[in-house]
């Protein structure tokens, strides 16, 4: 995942794939979902975004892993 943040107009996008988005479904105003023609989320868009969440979270960040969940995958 990749988070890009444009503060000239504080619009936060984080980006969930590769895949080339080619349609946008709004779940709320200012919040848009990319997704791929098979419906594939592949990117999140938040506009006004030091509006909606606190960018201190998002900007920095700690990745936790669920010890069972590894193991069901490698299993």
């Amino acid at each position: 995942m990749r988070v890009h943040y444009d503060d000239e107009v504080d619009a936060l996008y984080l980006e969930l794939g590769n895949e080339t988005p080619e349609g946008v479904v709004e779940i709320t105003e200012g919040v848009n979902l990319d997704t791929t023609a098979n419906g594939r989320i592949v990117g999140i868009e938040i506009l006004e975004a030091s509006k909606k969440i606190d960018l201190k979270t998002i900007l920095s960040y700690r990745l936790e892993f669920d010890k069972d969940l590894i193991t069901q995958k490698t299993a």
